[in-house]
Parts: C-alpha cells; sequence; structure tokens
C-alpha cells in the first residue's frame, strides 16, 4: 500500500511489487521509516482519542446514574422545602413481564406460592418503570417528578386454541408510570434571605 502511494516508480509481478533499478535504496527505506512513524503517531493520537472517549463516557454515565438514583418523585404535585421552579412535559415509563401459566395448574409442580411470585413479578416492573420515568426526566434537564400514577394492564393467557384443544400463553402484566417532569430548587431559610 505505502510503495503505491509513494510516488516511486515500480512494477507489478508475479511476487508483488518490486521498484526499478534506478531507485535510491536508502532515500526509500527513509521514506518508508518516516510513513511508518507517521502511521504509529495517528494510531496513537486515534488510540488516545477513542480512550478519551470511553472515558467521557463513562462520566457522564456515572453523572447521569446519579442524577436518577438521586432525584425526587412524588404522587403530590409539590415538594416540601422546594420551590419547582420549570415544569416540563408529561413523561411515562413503562414495562412489562410474562409469567408462565403452568400446564398443570397452580399447584401441581412449579411455585407454591403464586400469590408471592405474581407481587414479585409487579414489584420488579414497577422498579423498572420509575426507573424509566427518571430517565425520562433526567433526559429533560429535570431533577423531580410529580403527579406520579401507576397504570396496570393484565392481560390473560388465551386457554383455548382454535383445534379445541388447551392452549397455555403465559400471562401479561405492564405497568405504565406517569407523571410531570419539573426541575426544583431548595428553599433558602428564612433568616437567610
Amino acid at each position: 500500500m505505502w510503495l503505491k502511494q509513494s510516488g516511486l516508480q515500480y512494477k507489478p509481478g508475479f511476487a508483488g511489487l518490486s521498484v526499478d533499478d534506478g531507485v535510491n535504496v536508502d532515500e526509500m527505506v527513509g521514506h518508508y521509516n518516516q510513513y511508518r512513524a507517521q502511521e504509529k503517531a495517528r494510531t496513537a493520537e486515534e488510540q488516545e482519542r477513542l480512550a478519551l472517549e470511553q472515558a467521557n463516557a463513562q462520566q457522564a454515565e456515572l453523572a447521569k446514574q446519579q442524577a436518577v438514583a438521586s432525584m425526587l418523585i412524588t404522587s403530590g404535585f409539590n415538594f416540601d422545602g422546594y420551590s419547582i421552579t420549570k415544569y416540563c412535559d408529561y413523561i411515562s415509563g413503562d414495562s412489562a413481564v410474562s409469567m408462565d401459566r403452568p400446564t398443570h395448574g397452580w399447584f401441581n409442580g412449579g411455585s407454591k406460592d403464586v400469590g408471592a411470585d405474581l407481587l414479585s413479578g409487579l414489584s420488579q416492573i414497577r422498579r423498572n418503570a420509575l426507573t424509566e420515568l427518571k430517565e425520562a426526566a433526567y433526559a429533560l434537564g429535570c431533577n423531580a417528578v410529580i403527579g406520579v400514577d401507576f397504570d396496570y394492564l393484565t392481560m390473560d393467557p388465551e386457554t383455548a386454541s382454535s383445534s379445541g384443544g388447551t392452549l397455555y400463553l403465559p400471562f401479561l402484566f405492564a405497568v405504565t408510570a406517569n407523571g410531570n417532569a419539573v426541575v426544583i430548587e431548595k428553599n433558602e431559610p428564612a433568616g437567610l434571605a
């Protein structure tokens, strides 16, 4: 590749490229060494740029995780000791889980505590929906969500197939967390104003 770009006279041959006999070998080696040094420098710069981008992305992700973890949420419409300085948007976060329905009934094998399994699944998707809600607020530049409520959707499995047999599809549970993304600021104590 380098030889083709070098401007030196060469000939294609059966074993590769060959240079003309009149080419100064020392000059050609010098050009090649210069080319290799430039390529090494270019590669080092690219690796440094990629490492910096990766470090910045990790730092941004850490900042996002900290902001989402410390974000305040409420089902009400204000926070004691804080003022809402900006209303941004109505946002939602969704999550769903499917749970297999046992083919021989709930109590013939598998889990013995169906209620606990169902509640565990609902609890997990509610947490997932809240996390998604907070991430949506963060994406808007907000640090809190007010008026949070949940909508639940359950879809029972189809139990009769078109051939008249029994078809056991999983239960589907879905949760949507809704709220208003806002920016809040801590109120100054009355004596310091």
